[in-house]
């Protein structure tokens, strides 16, 4: 298949990954390329897993799932290893050859005229759908960006594996028409010194013009229905219970600040990283008598009620009650939660993670920071700005404008248009809806 590429007005964008639903970083960043497109008047469709998009514009495959069945057993035989049987490649191939129908299926069935791989080609959660991804580009020709969150040699579990050769040829893949995107500039130069690929950062961004942060209607009682009080001082973990997250530091935390009527609420859940580490931060908050609140229960990526009628919430209905946010992780990719906190002008607690202190801290962020471990200087900062409303109202009022100033939509903006001018040339294009600068 020859794919014809339009330089009309519009043009016809696929993004492609395992999964576009829910809270996880690139669910919500892709929306946000997607909202930046369809400002400019392009129309987008997905390709997944596991969707909740409209069924008019997407392609749902559950083998394409990073958690089907037939996929689990097989990184099973692939990682932590570092041989692999002749059946095993077979499996690998025979997967792929079937995704890569499907592929071809959604380049058909919506004519698209760009495909965004987003992290499928640069964490290897998927195998045969790297490589039918790949195959699919090299034969077409048709213009791809690879939107990556984070790499294999990022993550220690896929380091020992059985797959040397596929990693090199599609994770991600250098192709003639495909462009890179990284989000921060440590993976930009490690992707330069491992495999020779340039790379476009692009930051991941909020829209500080225009998002609802406030207490409304909606979620004006959610610390009664959470069985909290207004004396109570919430401080928020809004991340997945995983060991990388140094959810500990939270713990430690709360454990010593003199501060009364302390709450620990952890937003997500354990995810895809097994139960052990959830395990031992119960066991830990239990023995060290920390008041700890797993909220992921009652949160959705949407507004909705439960069967019985009680209300579900959005993590963005929660920011609003919380006094403090904490964020002790240990590595990120780039930091949606200091974004968010920073949004709804929370207070926060940092560990300095290599992407912080390269991209974010030289913006001049004012946060109590800690280097891996929490420190009393760190313990007494959190309580003056718990307890001095002064103190806590500088600090946020200069986070929320400094955000604006270098995280926002108006820089993913600039990005996108840039990278849709590399592959076509310039393409008619308008503000989005309701006016990023304005209306």
């Amino acid at each position: 298949m020859k794919n014809k590429h339009k330089r009309a007005k519009s043009l016809n964008i696929g993004f492609v990954s395992t999964r576009f639903k829910g809270m996880d970083g690139v669910s919500l960043e892709s929306s946000k390329w997607a909202e930046i497109f369809e400002g400019f008047h392009h129309s987008c469709f997905w390709f997944a897993g596991e969707l909740d998009k409209d069924p008019q514009a997407s392609m749902l495959v559950p083998e394409a799932f990073f958690q089907h069945p037939d996929n689990i057993a097989l990184s099973r035989e692939l990682f932590g290893v570092q041989t692999r049987a002749r059946t095993v490649t077979d499996r690998i191939y025979k997967e792929k050859e079937y995704l890569k129908e499907k592929i071809y299926a959604f380049l058909e069935r919506f004519n698209i005229d760009l495909l965004v791989a987003e992290n499928v080609l640069a964490i290897p959660m998927h195998i045969p759908l790297g490589v039918a991804l790949t195959e699919v580009i090299a034969e077409t020709g048709v213009p791809a960006i690879g939107h990556h969150h984070d790499f294999y040699w990022e993550r220690p579990r896929f380091l020992l594996n059985a797959i040397p050769e596929i990693l090199d040829m599609a994770f991600p893949p250098d192709l003639p028409s495909m462009k890179h995107v990284v989000i921060n500039t440590v993976a930009q130069k490690d992707l330069a010194a491992k495999t020779g690929i340039s790379s476009h950062l692009i930051y991941n961004v909020i829209d500080f013009d225009r998002a609802k942060t406030g207490i409304d209607e909606y979620n004006k009682n959610l610390r009664a229905d959470m069985g909290f009080s207004d004396q109570d001082v919430l401080v928020l973990q809004p991340t997945r219970i995983v060991s990388r997250k140094g959810i500990e530091q939270a713990l430690y935390l709360v454990e010593r600040l003199r501060v009364p009527n302390l709450n620990l609420l952890i937003s997500h859940s354990p995810g895809d990283e097994g139960q052990e580490y959830f395990n031992w931060i119960k066991d830990t908050a239990q023995r060290q008598k920390v008041p700890i609140h797993f909220i992921y229960n009652r949160l959705y990526e949407e507004r909705t009620q439960t069967p019985d009628g009680r209300k579900v919430y959005t993590l963005w209905d929660v920011y609003p009650h919380t006094d403090l946010i904490t964020y002790p992780s240990l590595y990120e990719g780039f930091g949606n939660a200091f974004l968010e906190a920073i949004l709804f002008k929370k207070p926060l607690l940092v560990n300095r993670y290599s992407v912080y202190i390269v991209d974010i801290e030289p913006k001049g962020f004012d946060v109590v920071a800690i280097d891996g471990f929490l420190t009393e200087k760190a313990v007494r900062q959190v309580e003056e700005v718990l307890i001095d409303p002064d103190r806590r109202r500088v600090m946020v009022e200069r986070n929320f404008e400094l955000g604006k100033k270098y995280f926002s939509y108006s820089s993913l903006k600039r990005g996108l248009s840039a990278l849709l001018t590399s592959f076509f040339g310039t393409i008619p294009s308008g503000n989005l809806a309701g006016g990023m600068n304005g209306q």
